[in-house]
C-alpha cells in the first residue's frame, strides 16, 4: 500500500478521442500529445519546471519514438528532465501511473508528469530482414491490426478471448447487448447539460491542418448511436459468438496526462487540495491462455487486498471493457451490479486508443468520486497477452 503518491485535483486532462481514420489520423501521436499537454499546463498556470521526470506511455510506433521520453518532455517545455517510455498495450496508463507513484513513494522522484498517447489510425507497417527468404523476401507486420488478430502465444484474436470467457461462463448475446445499451446510456449522461461532466476534465486538441485551415477537436468523434433495435439487427462478429460490433470497442486516437507527486506538492498544484486523489495500490494478473477478459478480476482483487479494503467499500468502479463480456464476468465473480459500473460511459463506447484509454477512465473516475464527496475508486482492465492491471485511488471524504 502506498502512502505519499497523489494526483492533484484537476492536475490531469484527457483529450477527446477521435474515431479511427478520423481527424487525428495523420498526426504524430507523441508530438500531438506533448503539444496538447503543454497547452494544458499553460492554461492551468502549471510550470513544466515543477517536474523532475516524465513517463511516456505509447504502444503504436511513431517516427523517432526511440527518443520518446526525453523528446516529449522537451516538447512540453521541460527541456532539462529525463524520461522513459512504457508500452504495455491496454494496461499502459495503469502501469505508467503505478511506476510514477512508486517513484514518488521511494523518493526517487518528487513530481512526475505522465503522458499517454497513441494513434491507432494509419498504424505503421514494419518489416524485418528474413535471411532465409528467397529473393530479398522480408518478414512484415501491420503494427495495429495484426496485434488485434493474433496473440503469438495464445494463437487467437482478442475477440476470441472474450468469446472463450463468454462460452465457459454462460454469457449470452442478450446480456452483451444489455450491457452495450446500458454503457451508451451512461455515456449520454456525460453529455447532459452541454457535456457538463466531460468538460470537467476534457481538454481540446488544436490542429493546424494547413496554412489556411485549423481544427479544434473539443468532443469525442465517431460515437455510434445505440438502440435496442439497432443492436438486435447486428450479426455476431464470429460465427456463433455473442459479441457484435455494437458490444465491442473500436480503435481510436487521443492522449491524456496526469501529474503524480507528493501530498505536499500536490496541494500547491491543486484546484482544491481536499479533493486530491491518493494512489493506494496496484494489482496485476494473467489469466489462463486465451481468456483475456478474465484478467480484470484477479487484478482488481489484488489491488483491493493491497489497499486493505473490500469491493463493498468502493464507491466508483471504472473498467476498460473492450468487450461486454468483461463487465458481465467481473460483475458475476465479484457480486456487483453490472449496471452501476462505468457511470458516464467507458471504452466500450468512446473507443480505445490503447495507451491513453485507462488514463481517461481513471480521470473520469476521479471526477465522479470528487462529485460524490470522496471515497474509494477502483479501476481495472484487461490487456494483450491475457493480462490485467488495476488501481485503487482514494479521495478523503
Amino acid at each position: 500500500m502506498l502512502s505519499n503518491a497523489y494526483i492533484p485535483y484537476k492536475g490531469y486532462y484527457s483529450s477527446p478521442f477521435a474515431k479511427w481514420q478520423g481527424s487525428l489520423a495523420n498526426e504524430h501521436s507523441i508530438v500531438l500529445g506533448a503539444k496538447t499537454a503543454k497547452n494544458f499546463l499553460e492554461a492551468n498556470d502549471i510550470s513544466p519546471n515543477l517536474f523532475d521526470y516524465l513517463i511516456l506511455g505509447a504502444t503504436v510506433g511513431q517516427p523517432h519514438s526511440f527518443y520518446g521520453g526525453p523528446w516529449s518532455s522537451a516538447l512540453l517545455g521541460a527541456q532539462n528532465i529525463s524520461g522513459c517510455l512504457i508500452s504495455q498495450a491496454c494496461s499502459t496508463s495503469t502501469t505508467v501511473i503505478c511506476q510514477a507513484a512508486t517513484g514518488i513513494e521511494t523518493g526517487l522522484y518528487n513530481s512526475v508528469f505522465t503522458l499517454m498517447t497513441d494513434r491507432c489510425s494509419n498504424g505503421p507497417h514494419t518489416i524485418w530482414p528474413n535471411p532465409k527468404g528467397p529473393g530479398g523476401q522480408v518478414i512484415s507486420e501491420n503494427w495495429v491490426m495484426d496485434q488485434f488478430n493474433n496473440d503469438p502465444w495464445a494463437k487467437n484474436a482478442m475477440i476470441q478471448t472474450a468469446e472463450n470467457v463468454a462460452k465457459e461462463n454462460g454469457v449470452t448475446r442478450e446480456q452483451c447487448d444489455d450491457v452495450a445499451l446500458r454503457r451508451y446510456e451512461q455515456y449520454l449522461d456525460a453529455l447532459a447539460n452541454d457535456r457538463a461532466f466531460q468538460k470537467q476534465y476534457m481538454f481540446p486538441i488544436s490542429l493546424q491542418v494547413s496554412k489556411k485551415k485549423s481544427i479544434r477537436l473539443e468532443a469525442d468523434e465517431g460515437i455510434m448511436p445505440t438502440t435496442r433495435e439497432g443492436l438486435d439487427k447486428l450479426r455476431p462478429v464470429l460465427p456463433g459468438g455473442v459479441h457484435t460490433f455494437g458490444s465491442q470497442t473500436h480503435p481510436a486516437d487521443g492522449n491524456c496526462g496526469l501529474i503524480v507527486t507528493t501530498k505536499e506538492l500536490a496541494a500547491g498544484m491543486s484546484k482544491n487540495p481536499k479533493l486530491d486523489a491518493q494512489i493506494l495500490s496496484y494489482g496485476y494478473s494473467r489469466a489462463k491462455k486465451g481468456f483475456m477478459a478474465m484478467a480484470v478480476v484477479p487484478a482488481a482483487q489484488m489491488a483491493l487486498e493491497r489497499a486493505g479494503i473490500s469491493i463493498d467499500e468502493v464507491k466508483v468502479i471504472k473498467t476498460h471493457n473492450p468487450f461486454a463480456a468483461n463487465d458481465i464476468y467481473m460483475a458475476d465473480q465479484m457480486n456487483i451490479d453490472v449496471n452501476m459500473m462505468n457511470n458516464f460511459g467507458s471504452s466500450l463506447i468512446f473507443g480505445h486508443p490503447q495507451a491513453p484509454t485507462a488514463g481517461r477512465l481513471i480521470i473520469e473516475g476521479i471526477e465522479e468520486l470528487a462529485d460524490l464527496g470522496g471515497g474509494y475508486m477502483l479501476f481495472t482492465g484487461c490487456a494483450a497477452g491475457d493480462t490485467g492491471a488495476a488501481l485503487i485511488l482514494k479521495i478523503e471524504a
